[in-house]
């Protein structure tokens, strides 16, 4: 019996879902970050344990499988992990990929996959386009991962004096336990950490630093979707864990859907088509 199996993975987890060709689901698993720009050799590791968990004692040989992994489209991961899967087929896409097949099944439109990463996505006539998604040191706009940067830089900025301090950036500098704190914190977090400074934004949506980060966010998100766009009116998706906040914050710039699905939706049913 041949099986299909999609996973979706990226800086804060990956998950996989096994099918068969009904697409009835023969079993799960999940696993720790998998991006594969950041961090092959961890993703690798997450990846083997999540698929191990899926696949349990089915035959490997017998899976037909799509990864939709953040990082793929600057490491080349697309050639070589399939080989170190041990799986039947293994098609390994930009998670921008999977998320538009997700979001939008075989419809127009454009996806803003707002995670701990972020990647603008133009689905049009079969064909995708992808704008963004250059990692978290040099692109993931309006991502968790840049949010918690450019937020504890403020802090820091305020706490020098530059920028007026707020309840949001004192609570920030207590729970650090000070500037010396956040310089540490920020030495070895990953982009998953950086991405769990988005709850105490929230938690302060009037404080005048959360104003200020988020108007900067929003117009970020709004410039790649505009150049997605070209006048070409396409209903817009906002997929991934902070895509409620800015389909909310964004709600009257165009023509807002609630996704159809997920990425890892997406995933499988791209295994399908295999």
């Amino acid at each position: 019996m041949r099986l299909f199996l999609g996973l979706d993975g990226g800086g804060t987890g990956c998950r996989a879902v096994l099918a068969d060709a009904a697409g009835t689901v023969r079993g799960r698993g999940q696993g720790g970050p998998a991006n594969v720009m950041s961090d092959p050799d961890g993703a690798v590791a997450a990846i083997t344990d999540c698929l191990a968990q899926a696949v349990g004692d089915h035959d490997p040989a017998q899976i037909h499988a799509v990864l939709g992994l953040a990082g793929v489209n600057t490491s080349g991961a697309a050639e070589w992990l399939p080989a170190r899967l041990g799986l039947g087929q293994v098609r390994v896409v930009q998670d921008a990929v999977t998320a538009a097949a997700g979001a939008l099944g075989d419809a127009d439109g454009i996806v803003a996959a707002m995670g701990t990463g972020s990647v603008f996505i133009r689905q049009l006539d079969g064909q995708v386009t992808t704008r963004g998604g250059w990692g978290p040191i040099l692109g993931d706009e309006g991502s968790g991962n840049w949010l918690g940067r450019r937020f504890l830089a403020d802090v820091l900025r305020a706490e020098d004096g530059f920028l007026p301090q707020t309840p949001l950036t004192r609570q920030t500098l207590d729970r650090h336990g000070g500037a010396s704190g956040i310089v540490g914190f920020a030495r070895t977090a990953t982009g998953a950490a950086f991405g769990a400074e988005v709850p105490h934004l929230l938690q302060f949506p009037d404080d005048p630093a959360a104003l200020r980060l988020w108007d900067a966010a929003c117009a970020c998100v709004a410039g790649y979707i505009d150049a997605l766009q070209t006048d070409l009116g396409l209903p817009v998706v906002f997929s991934g864990g902070l895509g409620p906040v800015y389909a909310r914050l964004l709600a009257d710039r165009w023509q807002i859907r609630a996704p159809l699905g997920t990425p890892l939706d997406g995933a499988l049913r791209l295994a399908l088509a295999l």
